[in-house]
């Protein structure tokens, strides 16, 4: 019989023979070792690779997600608070751990060695041990003998973490509890807390603040959900976040020990106070992305790496002409309809290439690339630097390029002027969307898109122009605007993703709201909203209306350099008290969702724009410093939604997600 989820104290009433019994009681779980009916272990055992023969030891490091979900919930943290965690571990331990007779391998990056448990000291979460008979070390150097190693466990007086420890494996299922346990503590330890969480605000809620979004984005990493340049961010912000926050730790801990009138001191609480803030900005940038809807919401900005080559050094263009198989007739067919029109202009040098990825990777500026009728496999990126046309020389249905692998992008474009049409695209295995615009223009015309994550990215500084083309099968948006981009869609089906069209009004870099043209475009069948618009929340006091704004432009003062990068350091700080706070998802209802839909997209971006305005010129004004020309801190914003229907779409046609 299972515990019932729940806070738990010293006093709980459950016996430790009931928790073992329904510790991880599943049916359908390989690791389940609460089945007493059948004799020996239901664990599975490997041995440690290199020299030494260890014995073979539990193998607990691949349990599921839900597992450790219901471990963590049901019976070691319940709702207890950050500081109480290692309370709840110990009493948790004390349950379901064998108190000795056991036999494990203490694994350090270092050395291996073979020890025997004759205690555990559960408050301390540490195990007392001492050498296995015979004497098994498996190590780096050649330094650690039978005395050495005595003689490191006398320093440690024989107590070592129980995170350290490997279990031996025992067929009789005697120690499964035990080695699913201290599973649970290493990977706890390792994965989940931080040195920080004690001091962050101790409510009854440390499982659903931190565990479990934690807990998500550990296995949506190794599930291959999260694109690889976000992972390496996440990794180098927490490294950041520790080294600071040792910093910080030894700082207070020498301001303990000064003069109180001391001027070491004062200067020790200046910097104590910026160490301060840069690890609470830094912990907020790791919750956006420990957080699977933020994550998701404000992605990541990819600075893409790919280098233009340039004009070719003779200066000349060449056409590159993509077929797996070159027909006579195809090839009259060419000469006919697009090699004739090229040659007849200047001498033009022309490329057959096998597969399209060699042929963009052969393109320099002003190049052209022919794809004939057939279906592409790929396995790469299309990385485009150059201004370039990718262009199907047919229908779409009959010129196919699909991408197989989990590359992070299929199409990624940097360079100034892009033109792409007349082929269809297939992503397969996905972490990133299908088409991403870093920068310069993109134009994306009688195309279909079927996508698998996101569809198309357009970045902030990037321009977009998609018409006559088709986008479906996004998880995510079917289209991303970023702030300070421009895109122009018209007479185009975007559905059956998510989202319809996500635009991001996000301040943490200042950028203008994107500029928009949506005409004719019919958007359906979405699981959300036709098109979704993020944005700050906006507190009450920053909603009231500026009065009398010539007076305040009387004033004039001309910021310092000083005084703007103090107004950019208060957005910020905004900004993460925003993201951190509560979300609200709602949808204008609309009783002509085709007919009122453009013009309420209209009137919500126009909104958010003044408010954006209202709330810069409000944190100005309380530094001191004002603006004559009220133009510069508007957003202004070029908005053309007409035409536009709207239909089936799962939440309506607009609505506004508040972060």
């Amino acid at each position: 019989m299972a515990a019932q989820p729940g806070r738990r104290g010293r006093a709980d009433a459950e016996e430790p023979a009931a928790a073992e019994r329904g510790l991880f009681q599943d049916e359908d779980s390989c690791s389940d070792c609460s089945n007493h009916d059948k004799p020996g272990s239901n664990l599975q055992s490997f041995v440690p690779e290199g020299k030494t023969h260890f014995p073979e030891i539990f193998q607990t490091s691949q349990l599921l997600f839900y597992e450790r979900f219901r471990a963590y919930q049901d019976y070691i943290l319940a709702d207890c608070k950050a500081s109480e965690v290692r309370e709840f571990t110990a009493e948790f331990l004390e349950k379901v751990l064998e108190p000795s007779g056991w036999r494990a391998v203490w694994h350090t990056n270092v050395f291996e060695v073979l020890v025997e448990v004759t205690d555990v000291d559960f408050a301390a979460l540490k195990a007392v041990v001492r050498l296995a008979d015979p004497y098994l070390c498996e190590s780096q150097v050649s330094s650690f003998t039978l005395e050495c190693m005595n003689e490191l466990l006398d320093l440690k007086e024989h107590r070592l973490p129980l995170q350290e420890l490997w279990v031996v494996f025992d067929d009789s299922g005697v120690f499964d509890q035990t080695a699913l346990a201290i599973e649970h503590v290493r990977f706890f330890y390792q994965n989940i807390w931080r040195s920080w969480d004690e001091e962050e605000e101790d409510e009854y809620d440390y499982f659903v603040r931190c565990v479990e979004p934690r807990l998500r984005l550990h296995y949506d990493i190794l599930e291959d959900r999260v694109p690889s340049g976000l992972i390496v961010d996440y990794h180098n912000l927490l490294s950041q976040c520790e080294e600071s926050y040792r910093k910080f730790l030894n700082l207070r801990s020498s301001l303990s020990n000064c003069n109180s009138d001391s001027e070491q001191e004062n200067i020790s609480m200046v910097e104590g106070l910026k160490l301060y803030s840069e690890i609470e900005q830094l912990k907020q940038k790791l919750k956006l992305i420990e957080n699977p809807l933020l994550r998701y919401v404000f992605g990541y900005q990819k600075n893409s790496n790919i280098q233009a080559k340039g004009i070719r050094p003779n200066g000349q263009k060449v056409m590159h002409v993509v077929s797996s198989t070159m027909m006579t007739g195809l090839l009259r067919s060419l000469l006919r309809d697009r090699l004739s029109q090229e040659l007849c202009k200047e001498e033009t040098e022309i490329q057959f290439h096998s597969d399209p990825l060699s042929a963009i990777n052969a393109c320099y500026e002003g190049d052209t690339v022919i794809v004939c009728p057939g279906h592409y496999m790929v396995h790469g990126t299309f990385a485009i630097a150059d201004s370039i046309d990718l262009e199907g020389y047919g229908l779409p249905d009959d010129i196919v390029i699909e991408k197989r692998g989990k590359g992070d992008t299929f199409v990624d474009c940097t360079g100034v002027d892009i033109k792409i049409s007349g082929i269809k695209f297939i992503q397969h295995d996905a972490v990133e969307g299908i088409l991403i615009i870093h920068r310069g223009k993109t134009t994306l015309e009688n195309c279909v898109l079927q996508c698998e994550t996101t569809g198309v990215t357009v970045r902030t500084s990037a321009e977009f122009l998609m018409k006559n083309s088709d986008l479906y099968g996004a998880k995510g948006a079917g289209i991303e605007i970023y702030p300070g981009s421009k895109c122009t869609l018209s007479d185009n089906g975007i559905h059956h993703c998510k989202e319809g069209i996500l635009i991001k009004d996000f301040l943490d870099e200042h950028y203008d709201i994107p500029k928009i043209s949506m005409v004719n475009n019919v958007i359906h069948n979405n699981e959300g909203y036709g098109v979704v618009l993020v944005k700050p929340t906006i507190f009450s006091d920053l909603q009231e209306n500026v009065q009398d704004e010539t007076e305040e432009n009387r004033a004039l003062k001309v910021p310092t350099s000083e005084e703007a990068d103090t107004a950019e350091r208060i957005d910020l700080e905004e900004l993460i008290q925003c993201a951190t706070g509560k979300m609200e998802l709602y949808a204008r209802s609309s009783l002509s969702e085709q007919v009122e839909g453009n013009c309420e997209i209209v009137n919500e971006l126009v909104a958010a724009s003044t408010q954006k305005g209202q709330m810069k010129k409000k944190r100005l004004s309380e530094l001191g410093i004002t603006q004559a020309d009220d133009k510069l801190m508007s957003q202004e914003m070029f908005v053309s939604i007409v035409g536009n229907q709207f239909k089936w779409n799962g939440k309506g046609s607009f609505g506004t997600f508040l972060f």
